[in-house]
């Protein structure tokens, strides 16, 4: 392949070209698993929101009605209904490097929130957010534009942005490696897929790139090591048959000084 797949500028302006039919693609190509997998998404970072709260065998105080939810790489914002639904208060920090997807995301399906919803156009690797400004973090589907050294840069942006005890999910499309349909299941994405992107709109290849993009990705399991060597509690899960994988966990409470 001729151009860097996972250089910034060329992630940037493959999903400036993608975000007006993102929404709608992405879920007709996917079969609806990818609205199904963000659900699960979320009730991951849920359920890992309660575990943070138990130390040493101890319940800790309720979690605040209001949390901030960091969104790396956050597309359209396709997860945030999900999370609203169940955390109808948060305030939710969107992080993209797709400057159109940010625009996307609220003149097509977040009018009326903007007051709960701020957008920053950025890299997800670069500092943008202060250090342990959020309760939780998620990103779905976007772990798969960055290569192995970038997971690593990426693992310790999230525990930097994480308070003590704020948790975590991230999900992903994967390479379901030993599943006896994987053959057909790569003929979709590296054969089909782009032939009907191809057809049905207008010659482009940009979707079809997540054939080559969960190739190279694989699965979550090297990010799940890299955000351990990050400091970071980590559980890994498949979905599907590993069609799709997920990490989440939470940062670990430090713990107190013992009094003198």
């Amino acid at each position: 392949m001729d151009k860097d797949i996972y250089d910034p500028a060329y992630v940037a302006d493959l999903f400036d070209r993608c975000s007006g039919n993102y929404r709608w693609w992405s879920a007709i190509s996917s079969f609806g698993f990818v609205w199904m997998w963000r659900r699960q998404c979320v009730a991951r970072l849920m359920g890992q929101r309660q575990v943070a709260r138990i130390a040493d065998g101890v319940v800790g105080d309720t979690p605040s009605p209001m949390p901030v939810v960091v969104d790396l790489m956050a597309g359209t914002g396709e997860v945030w209904p999900h999370l609203l639904t169940s955390l109808p208060r948060a305030r939710i920090r969107a992080i993209d490097i797709s400057e159109r997807m940010h625009r996307e995301a609220v003149a097509r399906l977040h009018q009326g929130r903007e007051g709960q919803i701020e957008h920053h156009a950025a890299n997800a690797l670069q500092d943008v957010l202060p250090e342990g400004s959020a309760d939780l973090l998620i990103s779905t589907f976007g772990l798969k534009t960055f290569n192995a050294d970038q997971q690593a840069v990426l693992a310790r942006q999230i525990a930097r942005l994480l308070h003590d005890g704020g948790s975590f999910a991230l999900i992903e499309a994967s390479d379901p490696k030993g599943w006896v349909l994987r053959p057909f299941y790569r003929f979709y994405l590296d054969r089909a897929l782009p032939q009907i992107e191809k057809l049905f709109l207008n010659g482009a290849r940009d979707f079809s790139m997540i054939g080559d993009y969960t190739r190279g990705f694989g699965d979550c399991s090297h990010m799940a090591q890299a955000l351990r060597d990050a400091g970071l509690s980590v559980t890994m899960k498949r979905h599907f048959f590993g069609c799709a994988t997920s990490v989440a966990g939470h940062k670990p409470i430090a713990p107190r000084a013992a009094p003198h």
